[in-house]
Parts: structure tokens; C-alpha cells; sequence
């Protein structure tokens, strides 16, 4: 009854003109208090339920979005490939979840970290509203509006009127009291500043006292607003105090899994299932808005070492007698295990390491440089296939990547290398990126053989000395729908390597008499990828790749060739909003031709073409857990069908902050 009774005594006071001119300033004033309560409702459950009271829908949605793209900024996929230097609708790296990812910074428009507060976003949104100096400023008032008179006063004889920034009035909408309160305190403010300075008679005493009543009956909601703006700029003020820091920003991956597999050398016992984790935190600092230095820690329980024991794919009797390179590896272990492959010494479970030490800049409107100590190819050329995404996505190392980008251990998942390199936009629909990396950059000698032509050093020394791979992909993107990227890498190893972890094969690359681990070889390598979105929720991709290994010492003459593709269905939302699978067949990295002193298979192999067949769902739990069930079938694997055909069963959980 004390409301109606307010409303009635406001009503008749309103039925003089200036009375109407308050009710018509204030139904327009109301979006000055929806901004900073929708804005800052992420602070208290009580801001919340005011903002919901006199936010309007376009402001909390501006709210929504703003941190949905500080999500994206923050993850850690791809760490680079989400940097756009010019705009939001081409990524500097193309992520595919734009699509979305991706990486992590946009550094041309508004996505600087520094304006990533809440009290830098007070006024933002579409409801900040902006003081007119009269009323024809206001596209949709007319003389005609029966209102027109009393906007025109208030404009003229107090200032205190305000309109959206595209120049409308919104006159008819409803408001709240909280609403109404609000936009009475802001023209009593106005009065009791043109009354201090007293510059010209403005205010009548019968306005005058029509305020004060007003004041008077809406005293109850001005003390409240009063309370809770004086609640948020305490909060505010603490979170300042306390933040982490004014540059960087932090976000982490968390990845348990349960692997189990069964098949694998004829003979062998199927291999226990085994618990595994990852844990991986990236430092993302920026120190002009439109740079990006990553830093990224991690730590994991894989094991491996340098002769393989103690992983899957060695209890499998599928992996390398060194390193445990197999086509039996799921998409989030790290290439070589529980050993540092520069050195070769040990990597104990759960040790932190630095596997992301990567510096971007901007230096001209369609030119971005980068260069780090711990960095991988990978991290530099744009995600195709929507399958990549080693805690969200595809469960295997082969589903996720063209090869190509892989040689060279270029997604070791350590940061093997250190690498400078650029990307230069051409187009919105056509960019070009390219990179030279050196693994062994910080080690200033070889190492003393420990086996002929194999160092303590195996991949080298040097910047220029060591193992080393150039690289670029040029990406193009014809229509909205369809991505493509080409790839090329011109790499030299140490050792008869190919560097990608993905075939037992990767180790002596060139197999025949003579041809041991400590032949350098020289690799040519060519792919494509492409993806083709046909429906809003339904993308097919798939690529395609050859390598050309030849011996580099000139002391044998052998050459082979490996060749890959894939194909596979992706869906997005499948079952409920969230949630991904993929359907992935193809064949991993197969021998197919040979020449010189080269053979296609080892001795005693029964050579035949491996396929790869791979299915998972992943399950959005929330915004920040995920859990993907999936399986992948490896027939005639490590190409030899004398192994028996395997299935690697995976579990895995992932969190993200």
C-alpha cells in the first residue's frame, strides 16, 4: 500500500509541466544505472539481483560476450594461434574455435588485457548513454510527441537529460523505481549546482518544491542505491589491491585420463590400464596491448625415457627402441617422455617444466613478428581441422595435425626449439607465416659420441650447427565455410630421424644396410589440410602429406618417401549445446617408396599399409570440465601386420580456469 500510495502522490505532482518533465527525463535516465549494476552483478548474489531488476537484456548480453571473448583470450590451446593483428574476424593464426580458441590475444582492436576489469567496463555496453545540449539531438522525439515541451525544458533550463549513443530517447519504455530514484538524485545534483553557483534564476521555488517531495518519497531507494554503489566501490577497490598483476593474466589446463589398450607385437600380454595426468599454467603478459609474451609451465606423469620403458606403446611392443615414438600415442602426451631429447638425460614424473617461452609483437599494420626459446611450429601456423585440441578434442597424436607440422619435433609438447619467425597478412581471406626453428640453440659444443655418428648431443649444437627446420603455411580462406592451409618444411636432423612421433619409423627414417641412427638426413615436406563446414554443426576435414627423406652425409646413397592423409565427420552441439565427437579414418605415416641403399620395410617385418580409425564424445560438464570417452583401432600397426590390431581405449577428464 506504501507503494501505491507513493506512486499516486508522485502522479500528482507530476501533472504540473515540470512534473512531467522530470517523469520524461527520468524514464530516459534509466540506462545510467543499469550499466554499472549489470556490469558489476559478477562481484555479489545482491548486485545480481538488483542488475536484474534494471538491466536491460542488451547489457547483460554485452556483458556475457565481453567475457566470453576474455575466455577466449585465456586459452591455452594454440597458445599464438588466436592473435589477430587487425580484426576480430581474422585470426592471426586462425584458430578454429573463433571461432573462435583461439590463443589468446587480440591485439588490433579492444582485447587488451589491461581492459579486462570490471571497472573499466562501467560504462561500456550498448545502454551507455550520452548528455544531449537539445532535444533535436533525439532522433525519435518529434514536436508532435505530447512530451516534447517538457524534454525541451529540462534540456534548456537544467542539462540534466541524457539519450543512447545512437541518438534516441526510448521515451515510451517502463521503468523501474531503483530506475526513477536514480534519475531523480541526478537532476537534484543538477539543481543544487546551477543553486551554488547561482549563474541565472533557473530553478523556480514551485520546482523546488516538487523535488523535495519527490526526494522525500523515494528516500528509501536513494539510501539503498546509495549502499550498494558504495559496497561495489569497496570491492572494486579491494579486487585492484589484490589482483594478481595489471599485465598478465593466468589460465591453466588440467587433463586426467584413464588409458587402457589391448593387441599390439604378437605375444604380448595386453598392458594394465594406466592413470595419467597433465597440468599445464600459461602466462599471458602484455606490455603495450598489442604484444604478447607467453610463459607456460607444466608438469606430467608419462613415462618413457630414452629406451621407452615404462609407456604404453613399450608394453605394447609398438614404440622404437628409442624414445617410444609409435602411432599408438594419444594427443596429450608429450612426444618424448620422461627424457630431455637434447641431452638425453632423465625427466622425472610430475617435474615442472618450461615447455612455452614465446614473445609476439606487431610491427606494421600487416606484419607481426615472433621469437622464443621454447617454441614449436605448431604454435605459429593456424589449426585447420577442427579436431585439434588436445584436452577437448581428438584422443590421438595422428587425428589432430597434419604431419607436416609435426617434423622436426615441431608439437613436442616441451618447447623443443627456439624460433623467430613472422606472419604477414595479405588478405582477410589469404595470410602467409613462416618460421626457423633450432633445437640445440643454447648448446655451444657436440657432445662426445656414445654410439658411431650419435653425440650426448644427438640433435646437435648451435644455432646453425644443429638440427634445424624451415617452415610456412599459407592459409586461405575462399568462403566462410572452407578453410585451407598448405604446407611446406625444409628440415636437417642430426640423426635419422623424421621428428614427429608419430610411427616407430620416426626413428631411422632410412632403414637398410648401413643406414644406422648417427646418418643425418634432409627432409622435404609437403601437405594440405582442409576443412569444410557444409552445415552450422557438421564440418568435414581432412589432410593429406608427404615426406622426402635423403641422406645428407654423402656417405651413403638412400632416399625414402612416407606418405599420410585422413578424413573425418566433426560435429558441434551433438545431443546438447557443448558438446563435440568426431569420426577420424585415414593412414598414418606409411613407407611407400624407397631407393638406393634404402628398403621399405626392417628385416623380419611383414610389410602391409596401416589405417587408423578413431571415434570420442566429449561431454560438457560445465563452462570448466569437460570428459571425453573414445577409442582408436590401429590395423597392421607400425605397418606390419604381424602386430595384431589394437585398440587403445581412452577416458579423459579435462579442466580449464
Amino acid at each position: 500500500m506504501a507503494s501505491v500510495r507513493g506512486y499516486v502522490k508522485a502522479n500528482l505532482l507530476l501533472t504540473s509541466v515540470n512534473g512531467v518533465s522530470l517523469l520524461c527525463l527520468l524514464a530516459g535516465l534509466s540506462p545510467v544505472q543499469a550499466i554499472p549494476a549489470g556490469n558489476e552483478a559478477q562481484y555479489n548474489t545482491e548486485t545480481l539481483k538488483l542488475a536484474e531488476k534494471i538491466s536491460d537484456v542488451k547489457t547483460k548480453d554485452s556483458y556475457k560476450a565481453s567475457n566470453d571473448d576474455y575466455k577466449f583470450f585465456s586459452t591455452n590451446e594454440k597458445l599464438i594461434a588466436s592473435i589477430d593483428v587487425r580484426t576480430k574476424q581474422d585470426s592471426l593464426i586462425v584458430n578454429e574455435k573463433q571461432q573462435s580458441t583461439e590463443l589468446v590475444l587480440n591485439i588490433s582492436d579492444d582485447s587488451s588485457p589491461q581492459n579486462t576489469s570490471g571497472s573499466s567496463r562501467l560504462s561500456s555496453g550498448a545502454n551507455t548513454i550520452a548528455q544531449v545540449t537539445s532535444v533535436s539531438q533525439l532522433s525519435d522525439v518529434q514536436p508532435t510527441d505530447w512530451a516534447f515541451q517538457a524534454l525541451q525544458s529540462l534540456v534548456e533550463r537544467y542539462g540534466c537529460i541524457a539519450g543512447y549513443p545512437n541518438s534516441t530517447y526510448r521515451g515510451n519504455r517502463a521503468m523501474t523505481r531503483y530506475e526513477f530514484a536514480a534519475g531523480l538524485n541526478a537532476c537534484l545534483d543538477r539543481v543544487n549546482e546551477l543553486i551554488a553557483t547561482a549563474t541565472a534564476e533557473l530553478v523556480t521555488k514551485q520546482d523546488l518544491a516538487t523535488l523535495q517531495k519527490l526526494q522525500e518519497e523515494f528516500a528509501a531507494e536513494l539510501a539503498t542505491l546509495r549502499g550498494r554503489v558504495d559496497a561495489l566501490e569497496a570491492r572494486t577497490a579491494e579486487l585492484e589491491a589484490n589482483q594478481f598483476s595489471t599485465t598478465t593474466k593466468l589460465n591453466g589446463e588440467v587433463i586426467i585420463s584413464a588409458i587402457g589398450a589391448t593387441g599390439g607385437a604378437s605375444g604380448r600380454d595386453d598392458p594394465n590400464i594406466i592413470l595419467t595426468n597433465r597440468v599445464r599454467l600459461n602466462l599471458n603478459t602484455s606490455f603495450t596491448g598489442k604484444d604478447l609474451l607467453i610463459t607456460g609451465l607444466q608438469a606430467y606423469n608419462f613415462l618413457g625415457g630414452v629406451d621407452g620403458s615404462g609407456s604404453l606403446q613399450e608394453s605394447l611392443g609398438l614404440a622404437s627402441p628409442i624414445l617410444s615414438a609409435s602411432s599408438a600415442r594419444t594427443s596429450f602426451e608429450p612426444q618424448f617422455p620422461g627424457v630431455d631429447p637434447k641431452t638425453l638425460s632423465g625427466i622425472s614424473a610430475n617435474s615442472l617444466q618450461l615447455y612455452k617461452l614465446l614473445y609476439i609483437f606487431p610491427v606494421a599494420d600487416k606484419l607481426t613478428l615472433f621469437a622464443g626459446t621454447a617454441a614449436e611450429v605448431s604454435d605459429a601456423f593456424p589449426t585447420i581441422t577442427p579436431f585439434y585440441g588436445e584436452g577437448q578434442e581428438a584422443i590421438s597424436r595422428f587425428a589432430s595435425l597434419n604431419p607436416v607440422v609435426r617434423v622436426s619435433g615441431g608439437t613436442s609438447g616441451s618447447g623443443l626449439a627456439s624460433a623467430a619467425g613472422f606472419i604477414f597478412q595479405i588478405s582477410k581471406q589469404l595470410d602467409l607465416r613462416a618460421l626457423y626453428g633450432s633445437v640445440n640453440a643454447n648448446i655451444p659444443q657436440r657432445a662426445a659420441d656414445i654410439q658411431p655418428g650419435v653425440s650426448g648431443t644427438p640433435l646437435g649444437s648451435g644455432v646453425f650447427g644443429g638440427s634445424s627446420v624451415v617452415a610456412a603455411q599459407l592459409t586461405f580462406r575462399p568462403s566462410s565455410s572452407i578453410d585451407i592451409g598448405l604446407n611446406y618444411a625444409n628440415s636437417y636432423h642430426d640423426i635419422n630421424i623424421l621428428g614427429t612421433g608419430l610411427t616407430s619409423s620416426d626413428i631411422g627414417s632410412l632403414v637398410g644396410p648401413g643406414l644406422d641412427l648417427g646418418i643425418p638426413v634432409k627432409l622435404n615436406s609437403v601437405g594440405g589440410t582442409v576443412t569444410w563446414r557444409f552445415s552450422p554443426k557438421i564440418a568435414f576435414s581432412g589432410y593429406g602429406a608427404a615426406f622426402f627423406v635423403n641422406d645428407s652425409s654423402g656417405a651413403v646413397d638412400a632416399s625414402t618417401t612416407f606418405t599420410s592423409w585422413m578424413a573425418g565427420i566433426h560435429f558441434n552441439d551433438l545431443f546438447h549445446q557443448g558438446n563435440n565427437a568426431g569420426i577420424i579414418f585415414g593412414q598414418p605415416l606409411y613407407r611407400s617408396d624407397a631407393d638406393g641403399q634404402a628398403q621399405l620395410a626392417p628385416d623380419g617385418a611383414n610389410r602391409a599399409v596401416p589405417y587408423h580409425l578413431e571415434a570420442y564424445y566429449r561431454f560438457r560438464v560445465n563452462d570448466n570440465l569437460s570428459i571425453t570417452p573414445g577409442a582408436f583401432v590401429l590395423f597392421n600397426p607400425e605397418s606390419d601386420s604381424n602386430n595384431d590390431t589394437t585398440t587403445v581405449g581412452v577416458l579423459r577428464t579435462t579442466f580449464t580456469f
